[in-house]
């Protein structure tokens, strides 16, 4: 189902094969231009959050006895659906979300990859067969579905994520219930009205919009739901941990990060600058992946930051639908202004703010912000220990590798890492010691494959990885079974 831009869109919830009204409803603004309203948007109270549970719990037997190739088939026409109209859906991204039309599209052509991924996986899903100790008895280990799982999911990737975790929990035989970010609800609507004709049984998958603080919790405590799969900030998810260990339900947490990208005397100055504009300011720096904090050794320093400096100089910010957009808006006013308190806040501990920072008033009214990068900072500023996930970057000058090594791992984050440098032996050793789940050797720390697990360590995540074959983890468990023949 196409979507206009003349005239006012109604995003419902999808309840049991049901399209829903909420009890309310909320304006889906632009960032990019605050007068034109991208729809409205159902929100809903706990009513409507149970008729979706009851609804999943109702449907999970069946489907978890469907056939490899029917969940083969559903969700391969699903992913061939959203890559084929990956303009219109981008176009729908950008707007609602704020990321530039190129990282829209280039979003949605990912969300339909992990779907046509993941119906692969629904065809070849793993077991064994051992021999038991006991003479003439065989043993059998299959993985089964968990049952109906609960996923919440945030604003600044609108498809990619919601995709990522839906397709898995579909390909294994699960039965799904969805609570979008109340901030996007257009993409998490569209991607729910393509799934409404893939040939899912009713009530196999289910949306719900409303205020996480009301919905997170109820989902949580309701004992129909048996798994919770949660991206989002650090005190939520710990809250969601603690509530889940409460009510013995599996969890899966991704959560923030302040990833450090290192910069040797050895790089290759434009391959440094290139990663760290890439992986600081592309999509806003609203990525739990970005380069926020750039250490960088004193040999390079001074180019590097100079050559940066002249890079963000030219980055064009505007609206995120014109092409000639480099970076969008932040995504709303109470995020711009805590991204501006953050500048605010580095300045009084003493970073000397190199370029940007201001918000921008433009031809559009929109939520505009100069991309900001600091440099004179110490590691020990709340600017590089606490996440503020908008187009703020902070330099730090180390000494050498080994500074650069220790400064990288001093944080309570670990999602994601990376170092430019053309040396074999630091390259190595910084993949192996550095303290993130993911670790980039001369490429931006933002940017993962989807067929390979996605996850950090410390507080940035928590159970079983997201993504590629390792996602089978979380959305199956393994039942072992006994024959004496």
């Amino acid at each position: 189902m196409a979507l206009s831009e003349t005239r006012t869109n109604h995003f419902k919830n999808y309840i049991a094969g049901e399209w829903i009204e909420g009890d309310s409803q909320v304006e889906n603004i632009n960032p990019s231009d605050t007068r034109d309203v991208v729809g409205l948007a159902a929100r809903s109270g706990g009513a409507d959050l149970d008729r979706a549970i009851d609804a999943a719990h109702d449907a999970a037997p069946g489907w978890a006895r469907s056939t490899p190739q029917q969940r083969y088939d559903i969700l391969d026409a699903v992913g061939n659906e959203i890559i084929a109209r990956k303009d219109e859906l981008g176009r729908l991204l950008s707007r609602e979300e704020g990321k530039t039309l190129a990282e829209g599209i280039g979003e949605v052509v990912r969300a339909g990859q992990v779907f046509k991924f993941f119906a692969g996986e629904a065809v070849r899903l793993p077991g064994e067969r051992l021999d038991s100790i006991r003479p003439g008895v065989e043993v059998d280990m299959r993985r089964e579905p968990m049952g109906v799982i609960g996923m919440i999911t945030p604003w600044n990737f609108p498809i990619a994520i919601p995709a990522w975790k839906i397709a898995p929990a579909l390909a294994y035989g699960n039965a799904v219930v969805l609570k979008p970010a109340e901030l996007v609800p257009g993409s998490a609507w569209a991607l729910a009205e393509i799934l409404s004709r893939s040939g899912l049984p009713e009530g196999v998958f289910n949306m719900v919009a409303g205020r996480g603080s009301e919905l997170g919790p109820r989902m949580i405590e309701n004992p129909k739901v048996r798994a919770i799969s949660f991206t989002g900030s650090v005190p939520t998810g710990r809250g969601i941990a603690a509530a889940c260990g409460e009510h013995l339900k599996k969890v899966q947490l991704e959560m923030g990060g302040k990833n450090p990208l290192v910069v040797l005397d050895d790089a290759d100055l434009d391959v440094a600058v290139g990663a760290a504009l890439n992986g600081a300011f592309f999509s806003t720096g609203q990525r739990c992946t970005a380069s926020s904090r750039l250490v960088v050794s004193k040999g390079i320093h001074d180019r590097f930051v100079s050559a940066l400096t002249e890079k963000l100089k030219t980055l064009v910010v505007g609206d995120a639908l014109d092409p000639k957009t480099q970076m969008g808006p932040v995504v709303d006013e109470k995020q711009l202004e805590q991204d501006l308190s953050y500048v605010e806040i580095a300045g009084q501990e003493g970073g000397k703010l190199a370029i940007g920072g201001e918000r921008l008033t433009l031809e559009k009214p929109g939520f505009y912000m100069a991309p900001a990068l600091f440099t004179e900072t110490s590691n020990d500023m709340r600017i590089n220990r606490e996440e503020v996930f908008g187009p703020v970057a902070s330099v730090i000058r180390v000494k050498d590798y080994e500074e650069a090594l220790h400064v990288a791992n001093d944080t309570s984050f670990g999602l994601s890492s990376g170092i430019c440098t053309t040396s074999l032996k630091y390259a190595s050793d910084f993949k192996q010691k550095s303290e993130a789940g993911m670790v980039m050797v001369n490429l931006p720390t933002a940017g993962v494959d989807y067929n390979v697990p996605f996850g950090g360590t410390k507080g940035s995540s928590f159970g079983s990885r997201e993504q590629g074959r390792y996602a089978v983890e979380f959305y199956t468990t393994v039942k072992t079974a006994y024959t004496q023949p």
